[in-house]
């Protein structure tokens, strides 16, 4: 059974501005993921959600960014296998998530 990560990031760009720099950011994330031998399945945009897919190491990972007025929401739905690497993940998303919506 899969178990959900959640990671929210607060921001005060407003949701336009938010999803703007997400789109930007998708070319240097797909990037780091093919290097990091991640092979995303599918990314597509549903109103102001991003649905995606990626596997890695013979296990699948789904789940979705929803950009939010004052914050974005990321949930992954991770295999037990991939779940032991979750706490690593929440902070890598954190940190970078903060980077990216941080009002410059």
């Amino acid at each position: 059974m899969a178990k959900p990560l959640v990671v929210e990031i607060p921001h005060e760009i407003g949701r336009a501005e938010a999803r703007r720099r997400i789109e930007g950011g998708m070319e240097k994330a797909r990037a780091f993921l093919t290097k990091s031998g991640i092979t995303i399945k599918t990314l597509e945009w549903v109103g102001d959600r991003l649905d995606y897919s990626v596997s890695t190491l013979g296990q699948s990972v789904d789940g979705s960014v929803d950009v939010q007025d004052d914050r974005v929401r990321l949930e992954a739905r991770l295999p037990m296998l991939l779940a032991l690497f979750a706490e690593k993940v929440q902070d890598f998303v954190g940190k970078e998530g903060t980077k990216l919506l941080t009002k410059k």
